[in-house]
């Protein structure tokens, strides 16, 4: 019941997963899904401001092999947990009664129940290859990989958007953790070989965006800090009910409907706390809005400048960087990166360089004696391509 490392092959992780599930459990899964970790691009806390963002799947993935049960038990079991089995039931699933990685799956399977849809029990084994707490979106990876094996298990027939969304009422509702839809529609609706350009206020009218890295002798790193953040420990609500006092303040449904041009008017109408918070997420839309334009355009190589511009206001603005993101990209840039910053939430996690072909080993480089320099751990360094979303796999076990 050995783990799974990210360089395995999909078809050997998702054998290797059905055979752990055998030993486990007793039985054949029912079938093994997959669903990715992602990268956001450009669009960094605009999704809970109803606003726009520009992630990609990663190739990292959390499989999971699952058997339907008609006991109304869920039991989970993880290759990166402590390895015992987990077990609930359904009908007493609630916000606070699961803790731990745990909660994730189980919150997925509370808010299927919550929204009526007729679902019972299931034996759930995971295997990951998202690093957990690198602001990659491990959670939502997690999360998506039991919308999708429950939406099949059931014969639910939900679309993409409707599993996301049932996965972000998960982390919200069961979890705690007040995120917008934009990791959870990453994991599901992103294409191979293309960004998502997503509507928060209206994701079901998301657009693929094609992202030819290869094509334009561009290369992605992620360069994870391996400073780690939890989402649930108050700062990320923070943040949150700051935007939505100043939308009130403002007399707007969400920052989302404050122009660019009319910024400046609007700051001046706020108190000095909240000035910087409207002025990243304004600006940042602006920024998705370009990065669009330029990917169609076929020029990615025009992104540099954006990703350094959204990491400045990142942290200037928004202030959720760190000393070891600031490293990261501020060396990333000076060794001839296009353009480079922190993704996702934010309190630690991973950078994201745009490099041309042939300077990755440099760039990393780079980085990692910067941080040998300044006493941090050695950054964990992928190349990564745009990826598919969630999806059942072909290798699967029978019963």
């Amino acid at each position: 019941m050995n783990p799974t490392t990210q360089w395995d092959d999909e078809d050997k992780r998702a054998d290797r997963a059905a055979d752990t599930f055998r030993q486990l459990f007793g039985a054949s899964p029912d079938g093994v899904w997959a669903a990715p970790g992602r990268v956001n691009l450009i669009g960094e806390h605009t999704d809970y401001n109803d606003g726009f963002a520009l992630p990609i799947a990663l190739p990292q993935t959390t499989l999971l092999a699952a058997r339907s049960r008609t006991d109304g038990l869920l039991r989970l079991h993880s290759a990166q947990g402590d390895g015992r089995i987990t077990e609930l039931a359904v009908a007493e699933l609630a916000p606070g009664v699961v803790t731990g990685w745990a909660g994730y799956p189980a919150g997925v399977v509370w808010a299927l129940t919550e929204a009526g849809h007729p679902v019972g029990g299931a034996d759930l084994h995971f295997d990951s290859t998202v690093p957990t707490g690198a602001g990659l979106s491990s959670s939502a990876a997690l999360e998506c990989a039991v919308a999708v094996a429950y939406d099949e298990l059931y014969a639910l027939k939900l679309t993409g958007p409707e599993l996301a969304r049932t996965a972000q009422r998960a982390e919200n509702g069961f979890v705690g953790v007040p995120c917008g839809i934009m990791d959870q529609m990453a994991s599901v609706c992103c294409t191979a070989g293309a960004a998502l350009h997503l509507d928060a206020r209206t994701p079901a009218h998301h657009q693929q965006v094609p992202f030819d890295l290869q094509g334009q002798g561009l290369r992605l790193l992620v360069m994870d800090t391996g400073v780690t953040h939890d989402l649930a420990d108050g700062a990320y609500a923070a943040l949150r009910a700051g935007c939505e006092r100043a939308a009130a303040l403002l007399g707007l449904a969400a920052l989302r409907d404050l122009s660019a041009s009319e910024l400046p008017g609007a700051l001046l109408r706020l108190p000095g706390e909240l000035v910087p918070l409207v002025r990243h997420v304004v600006t940042e839309n602006a920024r998705v809005a370009e990065a669009v334009s330029r990917l169609r355009e076929g020029n990615a190589a025009a992104l540099g400048p954006i990703l350094d511009e959204g990491h400045a206001s990142l942290r200037d603005d928004y202030r959720v960087s760190c000393a070891e993101t600031d490293l990261a990209a501020a060396v990333a840039q000076v060794a001839g990166a296009l353009g480079a910053r922190m993704t996702g939430g934010g309190f630690g996690g991973s950078v994201i360089a745009l490099v041309r072909a042939g300077e990755e080993s440099a760039v990393g480089a780079a980085v990692t004696a910067a941080f040998e320099a300044a006493g941090y751990r050695a950054p964990r360094i992928l190349t990564v391509t745009p990826a598919a979303g969630a999806r059942r796999l072909a290798a699967v076990g029978a019963r």
